[in-house]
């Protein structure tokens, strides 16, 4: 007989051998409080995205009256919707939140529609009033620490060219590929960036691939949105490149080569939603935040971070800290020449424009 991976998805298939309640699929426990699922693309260690995610599930395991189920390594596939169905049906999950963005559609959107009674909140989704109203979306504005990276990335450049290691050609990578550009041309109007996209979210091959092509070309900053940049961080520092880090705090990786990173703080998202569910409410469907909401943060800046860069960095982490900070501002246009906004117009943060960007600006080189 062959030996199956042990994993949510065939253990919901054994549900019979495993002592389930035939008529609803549940196991027969103790009901807890609340379940609240937790599911990865990737491993929870992965020095990146994953790990973002799993250390504000990690901090909910403190609190009283939860009970946190996770899965890592679950591909953007209808496996999703078999692991949200085991969490469901074997753990008694009333709030699930699949994290990566590929679970979206279609498959948190069937489970939605399947399990009414179910909460689905999603990372990055852009929901709508069309979409079930038992699901909805979160996200953080990180392009706001993508911006500040790139001042960090400009005072230590030489070159003038700094280089950005890219999944996909989605509205929230080519956000922070243009947020990274913008910042460094706040300071230096001269600078230039060469973006590769790989075209999964973790090709380690690929990324290091991408990353010796990028200082090969010149570069001598290199940042990225992959969800794990260890490989691009350890490959960046070796080849003697500065590195600004995202989703979480890769400093150890490269001591002396961090300038400082686009973090994410995801546990005041998940607190408000839990604390929704035990008072007997709906979570709210659409959440968006930044710095000032405390979603995302910077890295602690790293050794080679001059005193100018700093004071730079802080001076316009403040103005964002008032919110309505605009990275996106006319004139502008985009690398092909196109205008993309005129003179006299801004996109702020807030702005769900920037939730369909489709357009990487003038400066940077590499296409969508």
């Amino acid at each position: 007989m062959a030996h199956l991976p042990f994993t949510r998805r065939t253990l919901l298939g054994a549900g019979a051998l495993l002592g389930l309640d035939t008529a609803t699929g549940r196991r027969a426990r103790a009901a807890t409080p609340l379940t609240v699922g937790f599911i990865y693309v990737g491993p929870k260690d992965d020095y990146g995205y994953n790990q973002a995610h799993a250390q504000a599930a990690k901090a909910l395991k403190a609190m009283g009256g939860l009970e946190i189920t996770e899965e890592e390594r679950v591909p953007e596939t209808n496996a999703v919707e078999k692991t949200m169905e085991s969490m469901i049906n074997l753990d008694g999950a009333t709030l699930l939140f699949p994290t990566s963005f590929g679970y979206y559609s279609p498959y948190l959107l069937n489970e939605a529609r399947k399990n009414p009674k179910i909460q689905f909140r999603h990372c990055g989704g852009l929901w709508t009033e069309k979409d079930p109203q038992n699901a909805g979306s979160y996200f953080g504005y990180i392009a706001q620490a993508q911006y500040l990276n790139g001042i960090t990335a400009a005072h230590a450049s030489k070159s003038k060219k700094i280089g950005f290691v890219a999944a996909k050609p989605i509205p929230q990578v080519l956000n922070n590929v243009n947020a990274f550009l913008l910042g460094a041309r706040s300071v230096d109007p001269a600078i230039t960036c060469q973006v590769i996209f790989t075209g999964e979210w973790s090709l380690a091959v690929k990324e290091a691939e991408a990353t010796n092509a990028l200082v090969d070309g010149g570069a001598d900053v290199i940042t990225c949105h992959v969800d794990s940049p260890k490989v691009v961080v350890e490959t960046a520092a070796r080849r003697g490149a500065f590195v600004c880090g995202y989703h979480v705090d890769q400093s150890p990786l490269a001591p002396q080569k961090y300038l400082t990173g686009a973090e994410w703080n995801w546990l005041p998202i998940y607190k408000d939603a839990i604390a929704a569910m035990q008072a007997g409410k709906v979570p709210a469907h659409f959440v968006r935040g930044g710095l000032a909401d405390g979603y995302v943060k910077m890295s602690p800046y790293g050794p080679a971070v001059s005193d100018g860069a700093r004071r730079n960095a802080d001076a316009v982490k403040a103005e964002m800290l008032k919110g309505g900070f605009e990275i996106i501002k006319g004139p502008l246009k985009d690398n092909s020449g196109k205008e993309v906004m005129p003179a006299g117009k801004a996109y702020a943060e807030k702005a769900t424009e920037l939730e369909s960007t489709n357009y990487l600006v003038e400066g940077v080189k590499g296409s969508v």
